[in-house]
């Protein structure tokens, strides 16, 4: 068995080197029951949230901010739960059923912070089959790292502040209405506008746009039922603001400044390594990461390129398993993977 450190010059290692058929047949197991309580759950912490903000709004201002500085960490986290389930829903594993995987999880986490899953699966299996390549659609992400603190700072200052958020409604509108090509990722790519008129842009922006409106407008209309449409502003703020942190965190921790090559006598390879065990990385998280930029397993990331059909609720397992046979290592926290993205020194 190699170790991930030595790992040969290869695209992919076949898994069955690694896991019997048994094991991959267990791992691989899905559940439409662990799929409703990963979204229950992060439902039930949203309503937390906006119950908690509701009662500290009528308690003083010593009490009502640090509750809300809480409630836009907790519902950022939460906005990016859902965006991992959509995530796992786009590779079928969040629910054993497809018909949850692909309208469920559509509506329920998807279409919540404006996203369309089945565009997202067609975007992401080219990461999966590209990762840290040319052709890798995700890889304007990570390509930035290693920086300077100096840079990073700027970055999660930017996100913090909502100018990212800003961005992300910008680009997300142009996208619905057919102006760039649709991504998750840091590219701007324009489409081609002949035969494109106003109004047909206007039919393809509100059909793209209709089902996040339906459900935000649904979530609108209960907070406003409830006595606190205020609220709903909360959530936008918290999608603007901790939800971009938390992203960025996510998929630096996952990709950045993992190995660039490989020594072979005096020559060293630059382009990214194709071998998962190499340009993925897996993150040790706590309880507060889980809670805001690690829900759901995702930070167990190399288990996940190297068997992508195993839910999340097996991830654990996963890793434990490749530990006792030597395929991955002790991974570092995010604090360490903030390091070494911004080892870069300073000009």
């Amino acid at each position: 068995m190699h170790n991930a450190t030595t790992v040969p010059d290869i695209t992919r290692r076949k898994v069955t080197e690694i896991f019997t058929r048994d094991e991959i047949r267990m791992l691989t197991a899905r559940s439409d029951i662990r799929g409703f309580i990963a979204v229950g759950f992060t439902w039930l912490t949203i309503c937390a949230s906006f119950v908690a903000l509701a009662w500290a709004s009528q308690q003083s201002l010593l009490i009502f901010i640090p509750v809300l500085l809480l409630a836009l960490c907790v519902l950022g986290g939460r906005q990016l739960s859902l965006a991992i389930q959509m995530h796992d829903a786009s590779h079928g594993t969040l629910f054993k059923r497809k018909w949850l995987n692909n309208v469920a999880a559509d509506w329920l986490c998807a279409r919540p912070i404006w996203n369309d899953l089945h565009k997202y699966r067609a975007h992401h299996i080219v990461h999966h089959t590209h990762t840290g390549q040319a052709q890798d659609p995700d890889l304007s992400l990570v390509a930035p790292f290693p920086t300077t603190r100096q840079s990073l700072a700027r970055k999660l200052l930017r996100d913090m502040a909502g100018v990212t958020g800003i961005k992300f409604f910008i680009g997300r509108f142009l996208m619905d209405a057919g102006y760039l090509k649709w991504t998750v990722a840091n590219d701007v790519v324009r489409l081609p506008g002949e035969g494109m008129t106003p109004w047909r842009r206007l039919i393809m922006f509100v059909r793209n746009v209709t089902p996040t409106v339906i459900v935000n407008g649904v979530m609108f209309a209960v907070l406003w039922a409830s006595g606190y449409p205020w609220l709903f502003a909360v959530w936008i703020l918290a999608y603007m603001t901790t939800f971009s942190l938390f992203v960025r965190i996510r998929s630096m921790a996952e990709h950045a400044c993992t190995e660039t090559g490989s020594e072979t006598g005096s020559e060293t390879r630059s382009e990214k390594s194709p071998d998962m065990f190499l340009n993925t990385r897996t993150t040790r998280a706590g309880l507060l990461a889980r809670a805001t930029v690690a829900p759901l397993n995702v930070n167990y990331h190399i288990e996940h390129h190297v068997m992508a059909s195993v839910p999340y609720f097996r991830l654990p397992m996963m890793h434990r398993m490749l530990r006792q046979r030597g395929a991955v290592q002790a991974p570092p926290g995010y604090l360490d993977v903030l390091r070494i993205v911004s080892s870069k020194a300073a000009a």
